[in-house]
């Protein structure tokens, strides 16, 4: 919720500098709504089950001809990449200074393709204001489940990096720290699920075509089953998180 409330912070400063920087250089047009065929951003997101960058996503939506409740909609269309921690996750400080994870086994990614529908709520001006959107939105979910390496002092002066084994890396003072993300990645297992979500979209379009905002919503994810990320605490293939996406981009 920290890392949720800094996101929010930095957007509303943002929104102010840009709002002083239409306030300079305002015309005397006449005011009229926007009107868009295509939107395309691409964000860095944060959430309650994730660190303060919980991962990345791309986001694409098209102008639809028909009307939904008399308010214009666009096809929404996203890919999310994001980390998903366990509750019970705490980092701490080796005997090294390195950090790692007491207990964690396991990392799980989760790659989300998204299909749904976003409405406009309240339209803006060419030259002010702030455009919300409402989006419903479902998909599939790819929980990747990467070992996490670690590295282990298995005597005096020689350590291996190795993948967490908690029958065997059973002495804590051992662990000198956390391995590369990266390693292991080609032992990982896939485990599928499906997710949906419900959100609000607040954009402001600092330069004409081009846009920054917010995205912020509730998501739930199932998977076909408990992903293991720490083995010895109850893990979970139902989450549930809210979350908040900051984004650039351009309108067509």
């Amino acid at each position: 919720m920290k890392a949720i409330s800094t996101v929010l912070l930095a957007f509303l400063l943002f929104n102010e500098a840009a709002w002083s920087q239409q306030r300079r250089t305002k015309t005397n047009l006449e005011d009229e709504a926007e009107e868009y065929s295509s939107i395309t951003t691409y964000g860095i997101t944060t959430n309650t089950n994730s660190g303060l960058l919980g991962g990345l996503v791309v986001r694409h939506s098209t102008r639809l001809e028909n009307e939904l409740f008399g308010r214009a909609q666009y096809r929404y269309l996203a890919m999310e990449l994001v980390n998903v921690r366990h509750p019970k996750e705490l980092a701490q400080s080796s005997n090294t200074g390195s950090r790692f994870t007491p207990g964690k086994q396991n990392y799980l990614f989760v790659l989300r393709p998204q299909y749904g529908r976003e409405i406009i709520l309240s339209n803006r001006s060419n030259d002010e204001g702030i455009s919300i959107n409402g989006i419903v939105a479902f998909g599939a979910s790819l929980g990747i489940l990467k070992p996490y390496y670690i590295q282990y002092q298995v005597r005096p002066g020689v350590v291996k990096t190795e993948a967490y084994d908690p029958m065997k890396h059973t002495d804590l003072g051992n662990i000198l720290g956390a391995g590369n993300i990266l390693q292991g990645l080609g032992k990982s297992k896939i485990v599928p699920g499906v997710n949906a979500k419900i959100a609000f979209s607040f954009e402001l379009s600092a330069f004409r075509s081009n846009l920054t905002g917010l995205e912020v919503g509730f998501l739930t994810e199932l998977f076909s089953k408990a992903p293991v990320i720490i083995p010895f605490a109850e893990n979970r293939s139902l989450f549930t998180s809210g979350y908040v996406t900051l984004f650039f981009g351009n309108k067509k």
